[in-house]
């Protein structure tokens, strides 16, 4: 398992996972019960989503080596867009709507855990962050690497959502990490088109 595919996981499914609709239903959430119920729902659901992730990047790795760096270097620019062009504001009335689905807000602690664990498993479905994982697991064949980096990532963004990010998003506006995000995602991009081009 190799240390710096860890970290580069980590930082950029992080970054992708700041700005998504996800942490917000967690941010609203967590304002509305236990913050770290919420966080043990969202961390069991990430678990369930990076799992899927990783199987399904190892099965991309079946392609052919060239229709591998396509299938790459196209995830990586539709990410990039995504981030780029699709403004924050909607990002954020999605996750506001993910949250306000589960009426009224659950009260025992097994039932919080239960509903932060369900709203996050169905958000992440097809997510950006879970295509993400599943196209970093195709570019660099560590599973384990790439396991370890998402999970930390998605965990440390939603303990920021749950516990923090009212504060967070006071000193750091969503639409400035969305940013940072997609450029980070475009340059993957620009490197998998050089990389094909040569």
């Amino acid at each position: 398992m190799s240390a710096g595919v860890v970290a580069t996981v980590f930082v950029l499914v992080a970054a992708a996972e700041l700005p998504d609709k996800t942490m917000v239903a967690t941010l609203v959430m967590g304002s509305r019960s236990r913050p770290v119920l919420v966080w043990l729902g969202a961390a069991g659901a990430f678990l369930v989503q990076v799992g899927i992730a990783v199987a399904a990047g190892r099965a991309i790795e079946l392609l052919p080596h060239q229709a591998l760096e396509i299938v790459v270097t196209a995830l990586f620019f539709v990410g990039a867009v995504l981030l780029l062009i699709v403004p924050e504001w909607r990002e954020q009335k999605r996750g506001e709507r993910e949250a306000d689905r589960v009426q009224p807000s659950p009260t025992r602690p097994w039932q919080v855990v239960g509903t932060a664990f369900i709203v996050i498993v169905v958000g992440e479905l097809g997510d950006l962050t879970q295509l993400l994982t599943i196209n970093l697991e195709g570019k660099y064949h560590d599973p384990w690497a790439v396991f370890v980096g998402a999970y930390a990532g998605l965990l440390g963004a939603s303990a920021l959502g749950a516990f923090g990010g009212r504060a967070l998003l006071r000193v750091l506006p969503l639409e400035w990490i969305r940013r940072a995000g997609g450029l980070a995602l475009l340059g993957f991009a620009a490197y998998g088109i050089y990389a094909l081009a040569t």
